[in-house]
């Protein structure tokens, strides 16, 4: 049952993108860009609940818009509707009797009408300035009544729309973590590598001339798995991990405890910085699999490391 509903859903999805005019998608993303005022978007049932979600979708990627109740917008909330506004009707039928009640005022306030419909030569299509047709087959309910695919497409749309408004408007990753600044979205958007690295007294250090058997306290105490080795303070010239510790000893003995570090140390090793977001540096980390931590280099010189597990815990 599952995988056949899968496979009919799969279906309508394919049918969508098959038969949606291009061309009338770019009319629409254009005079969406063109707007100077808000976006309001209206649905009634089913499609008011979508309404609702497209309208939080574009105003948190940059675009001023906001869901109007068709009922309240009748009884005195039409007065935030202005002429430099645009008014977005979502409907399967393009029959909604809230909707086409609603037309004459939204124009007598000279704001521009948009309807989002499935079906074609609808009265809200007469009615609109522009009409965007969202093609569907039918619906997934089994009666071909209850808004199933019909709403998944007006999601489905309207977040691609939302997403290319985005790009017309070049709107940045921090523009998106300043309306964002609570939670693990936010986290993402904004904790930065320098809010998390540790530096100071508890970056596993050593000097470039030090032997192995001299360093391997440090190792152990500052408990991150790795030394910087550096060369006048703040210069790192290397790295050395655990993993490296064990391979020496395996290969060589314990004599290889009597040879400088600089002799197994890892000469090519990753690295941020410290205004790098820390996702991005989480995500690095995951590219190479056996990388857990960074050393974070500003300018040429050691500031800091920052640890997979401390990003972790950060929430990220």
């Amino acid at each position: 049952m599952i995988q056949e509903l899968f496979q009919r859903q799969q279906k309508q999805i394919e049918y969508f993108f098959t038969h949606i005019d291009q061309a009338c998608v770019d009319s629409t993303i254009h005079q969406l860009f063109q707007c100077v005022g808000a976006l309001f978007f209206v649905g009634v049932g089913k499609s008011g609940l979508i309404a609702k979600k497209l309208a939080a979708t574009f105003a948190a990627t940059g675009t001023k818009a906001y869901y109007l109740s068709p009922l309240d917008a009748l009884h005195g909330d039409i007065g935030r509707v202005t002429s430099e506004d645009c008014v977005i009707f979502l409907s399967k039928s393009g029959n909604t009797e809230e909707l086409l009640a609603l037309c004459t005022p939204i124009m007598e306030r000279g704001a521009r009408l948009m309807a989002f419909v499935s079906s074609k030569h609808s009265p809200l299509e007469k009615r609109a300035h522009h009409t965007l047709h969202l093609p569907i087959l039918e619906e997934l309910c089994p009666f071909n009544l209850m808004p199933t695919t019909s709403t998944a497409i007006q999601l489905l749309c309207g977040n691609i729309i939302a997403v290319a408004l985005m790009h017309k408007k070049g709107f940045t990753k921090d523009r998106y973590a300043a309306n964002h600044p609570a939670g693990t979205i936010g986290k993402k958007a904004t904790v930065k590598v320098g809010d998390l690295m540790l530096c100071g007294d508890r970056l596993p250090l050593c000097s470039f001339d030090c032997y192995l058997k001299d360093v391997l306290v440090e190792l152990s105490q500052k408990q991150c798995g790795c030394l910087l080795i550096t060369k006048n303070g703040r210069n790192l010239c290397g790295i050395f991990t655990d993993g490296d510790l064990r391979r020496v000893l395996q290969e060589h003995g314990k004599d290889a405890l009597g040879e400088p570090i600089a002799k197994h140390m890892t000469c090519f090793y990753l690295s941020t910085t410290s205004d790098t977001l820390a996702v991005d540096a989480l995500a690095l980390m995951h590219k190479k699999q056996w990388v857990t931590v960074l050393p974070v280099v500003d300018d040429h010189n050691l500031v800091g490391l920052i640890r997979m597990h401390d990003i972790v815990n950060a929430g990220i």
